[in-house]
């Protein structure tokens, strides 16, 4: 990996941690929050868009609309999948398996798929920052995902994981094959989730306003880095890195959430995360060597 991908996708991670953090904060506020940050995000990344628009040069064509259509549809499913499998499951069975397969499968299918090249430095990094990934979200208990009342979380968790190497693959495809521009992209993909959601939300406006008071600045600020984590990611595909490399380090915000819940929250951090963090750390040394 270049180095000036390696950096949009450091600067991606930090940009999707400290998302993270904030939505924390709100998380009892429940789906008006999530309908507040994505109209915030169609807002905010509308001038940008407005100016691709006009000034810059784009090609359209049904291949570049259904592409687009495809991945707001994939974007929906995931959202909607894990939604599902928190209600369904343990959320320590369902997150884990989704973020440490997700990487894992966008790999295998770049490699089977978009013909990527492999690498042993490459492989040996996307292990070490699966295994990161589980070991930090499980806190180091990893065998209890195998016993028999964790399987409808695994099984949600894979599915979840299978939207997220979807969406990825056809993301790449989008922004490397047709050059559809990053922010135009993760913009289109946003406005169409938050139309979608706009039904439920009307339904009960009064409520979801009082639901938000005290809320606005929270969704202002995910409006504006939520949708920047993903964009960064995208530039660094469309710059030529492959997305065998770009997810599994894209899964360095695991990291920081960690190291941050450490010591701007006060969360007791275990040995399981701890080792879970110099596994993820060897891992990206690994995929920015190779």
């Amino acid at each position: 990996m270049t180095t000036s991908a390696l950096l949009l996708v450091i600067a991606a991670a930090i940009a999707h941690a400290s998302w993270n953090l904030l939505a924390k904060r709100a998380a009892h506020v429940g789906s008006p929050f999530v309908f507040a940050y994505g109209l915030c995000c169609t807002i905010v990344y509308a001038p940008w868009v407005i100016w691709i628009l006009i000034f810059e040069q784009n090609e359209w064509s049904w291949l570049i609309a259904g592409c687009i259509m495809l991945s707001g549809i994939l974007h929906l499913a995931y959202s909607l999948c894990l939604q599902r499998g928190y209600q369904l499951a343990d959320l320590s069975v369902v997150y884990p398996i989704a973020r440490g397969t997700g990487p894992f499968l966008s790999t295998i299918g770049a490699l089977l798929f978009m013909h990527e090249p492999a690498s042993v430095a490459g492989v040996g990094g996307m292990l070490c920052v699966v295994l990161g990934v589980m070991l930090i979200a499980t806190q180091g208990q990893i065998r209890r995902l195998m016993q028999p009342a964790a399987m409808v979380g695994v099984r949600w968790g894979f599915l979840v994981g299978l939207f997220i190497a979807a969406y990825t693959l056809v993301d790449a495809y989008g922004v490397k094959t047709l050059a559809i521009a990053p922010v135009l992209f993760d913009w289109a993909t946003s406005a169409s989730r938050t139309l979608i959601m706009l039904p439920h939300t009307a339904r009960h406006p009064i409520k979801a306003w009082e639901a938000m008071r005290g809320h606005w600045h929270l969704a202002w600020a995910i409006g504006v880095l939520s949708p920047l984590g993903y964009i960064l990611v995208l530039y660094a595909l469309r710059d030529g890195a492959p997305v065998s490399l770009v997810a599994p380090a894209r899964e360095m915000s695991m990291l920081l959430v960690t190291l941050a819940g450490l010591y701007l929250l006060r969360e007791p951090v275990g040995w399981g995360r701890l080792l879970g963090c110099c596994s993820i750390a060897v891992g990206v040394v690994l995929l920015a060597s190779s």
